[in-house]
């Protein structure tokens, strides 16, 4: 799944393993727990709670940082396109609608192609970017229910 987030296998892996336990757990036992470096562990739980996927807990009497995985799918899922959008989306059709118009300017052949390509990729990324606007809204997803669509998800994989 990590690839499909656009993480490392690392924070991959960790969210995986934290998904796996129900209590938090501090670096050091997720460096045990997956034979991990502590830089490794420590920068997969940044990125992970950047992503809103881990929530960092501070126990009582300790400084000790402990991560507890979003276990929440619907909440999960909706964090992943989120941020995918934010990081990826967003920055390409801000670059696509900057463009555009300046190739309008250039009456030449070669800027006319360029443009109504640039043009069917801000199209293209434009409904992906819709979509996932109503995706994170509630939209239909929210009246379908994402949780009865995972269930049902699950009953066609046995």
């Amino acid at each position: 799944m990590a690839t499909f987030w656009g993480v490392s296998p690392a924070t991959g892996r960790v969210y995986g393993w934290l998904v796996s336990l129900e209590d938090p757990q501090d670096a050091d036992a997720i460096q045990e727990g997956l034979t991990m470096s502590r830089g490794a562990v420590s920068m997969a739980c940044r990125e992970l709670a950047d992503w809103g996927l881990v929530h960092a807990t501070h126990p009582a009497g300790t400084r000790r940082v402990s991560y507890r995985a979003e276990s929440d799918l619907e909440v999960a899922v909706r964090r992943i396109v989120e941020t995918r959008k934010r990081r990826e989306w967003d920055p390409v059709l801000s670059r696509l609608r900057d463009w555009i118009p300046e190739l309008r300017k250039d009456r030449s052949k070669q800027a006319r192609v360029f443009r109504d390509r640039l043009e069917s990729i801000e199209g293209l990324v434009s409904l992906a970017d819709s979509m996932a606007d109503e995706f994170l809204r509630g939209g239909v997803v929210q009246k379908l229910g994402l949780k009865l669509l995972i269930s049902r998800a699950r009953r066609k994989q046995r």
